[in-house]
């Protein structure tokens, strides 16, 4: 392990070319993000059904393949996989404005290119999870975590814009060559990158792969901190995207608010998942390691009940809706930064694989329950009433982590986990 200068991770060259690549590739994304679907409508004339194929596709592989991919995330170096997974999608990427060119995409192309981008981004995001501990240490993975995140946040503020300038000017599927160059640039990134990661340990016996799956999603749900941290996350994004989809239906039909003010109000969310990546490790150190997470925890889980509360559509109403996407994007930054660097420091790093795909398998796989159930509640009861359900939810996401050893941390647990669940006397 290097050791690390005491001015912390700005002075860090080697992290700062992770951080600086991984930067442009969440820009670049936000481009993806937004061509991918308008080459479909554009190009291919898509319905709204086939849309949301498309979108089902990208996120499918995070249910159906993250636990495999964390089986082989544990038996490889992960930063040749991070690379790899670069290459990959920059590749498919780039072949969908080159189909277009030659009148010959078709809409089972970009199902497919969704797909394969997505595993691709599942095996990316394990990898890179598990490759920050040995590439800046323990001690700071706060401040790590909330530098990426706050890329992130940057990304999302700025990340749309852009995109839209781009498909504008180059139309959607030439826009995804600029994706697509992020990709490559972040691969430069990580073979600039000198420090030499430790191979992993060969395992004493050779281990089937139901069997090693069964192993991390045995050790994540056996662990108390692991456990409930993945169900608080699961049943938070559960409600985030029925949130989301209630609002702009709400918004729109109830209020009659302008798509650009409903668009502002949802922006507002980055802007305060900036502000909590900046402030986590501050918060860490005024309140502890668990105080700062059900702060951030209750900040974020009792400010939509805002939304339904807000009287009509006028001055005030707009005001709630700001603070509560705003509380969302600032207390579940701060929240995700310290519960990331938490599993970072307890899980030992022959099984991190493992047990990052466990966690984003409980903390993703609820998000397309989520959408399902908004819709159906707000045709149902109407959408105010599916906002206040909605609400509540997020009051239950907060119990999982009341309910825990989590307020009693002031810092990350000692010694790291083994395979055997530990018992919550010993936090």
């Amino acid at each position: 392990m290097r050791r690390l200068r005491l001015e912390g991770l700005w002075r860090d060259r080697e992290f700062l070319k992770l951080w600086s690549g991984e930067s442009v590739s969440l820009i670049g994304a936000q481009v993806g993000t937004l061509a991918l679907p308008l080459a479909a409508v554009y190009e291919l004339h898509a319905s709204a059904q086939q849309l949301g194929f498309l979108n089902a596709a990208s996120y499918a592989p995070f249910l159906l393949a993250s636990l495999v991919i964390g089986v082989w995330v544990d038996r490889h170096r992960r930063r040749p996989l991070m690379i790899w997974s670069n290459i990959g999608r920059a590749v498919v990427f780039a072949s969908i404005p080159l189909c277009a060119a030659l009148d010959i995409l078709q809409l089972a192309y970009l199902y497919a290119a969704a797909l394969v981008v997505g595993t691709l981004t599942v095996l990316f995001d394990v990898a890179y999870q598990s490759y920050l501990p040995s590439l800046i240490g323990r001690d700071h993975l706060v401040e790590g975590n909330s530098k990426l995140q706050a890329s992130s946040s940057v990304a999302q503020i700025g990340g749309p814009g852009l995109a839209g300038v781009l498909v504008g000017w180059l139309t959607a599927p030439v826009a995804m060559l600029v994706n697509a160059g992020a990709w490559l640039v972040s691969t430069a990134s990580l073979l600039a990158i000198r420090h030499r990661e430790p191979a992993p340990a060969p395992p004493a016996e050779r281990t089937s792969l139901g069997r090693s799956v069964t192993e991390g999603l045995r050790l994540v749900l056996g662990d108390s901190l692991l456990r409930n941290c993945a169900l608080h996350s699961g049943t938070y994004n559960m409600c985030w995207l029925s949130l989301q989809t209630v609002f702009v239906v709400y918004a729109a039909r109830s209020l009659g608010l302008a798509p650009h003010t409903i668009g502002l109000v949802l922006g507002v969310g980055a802007v305060g998942s900036l502000i909590g990546a900046m402030s986590a490790q501050w918060m860490k150190r005024r309140l502890g390691l668990g105080p700062a997470i059900i702060v951030a925890g209750v900040i974020c889980c009792a400010l939509p009940l805002l939304i339904p509360a807000a009287p009509g559509r006028g001055p005030l109403a707009l005001v709630l809706f700001v603070l509560a996407f705003a509380g969302c994007g600032l207390g579940g930054t701060v929240a995700t930064v310290h519960m990331v660097s938490l599993r970072q420091a307890i899980t030992p790093a022959a099984m991190l694989g493992r047990v990052n795909s466990g966690c984003r398998f409980l903390s993703w796989g609820p998000l397309p329950l989520g959408g399902v159930a908004g819709g159906y509640l707000s045709d149902a009861l109407g959408p105010r009433t599916a906002l206040v359900i909605t609400g509540i939810g997020f009051l239950f996401a907060l119990l999982w982590l009341a309910f825990s050893p989590v307020p009693r941390l002031k810092d990350f647990p000692e010694p790291p986990l083994t395979e055997q669940p530990r018992a919550a006397s010993q936090l």
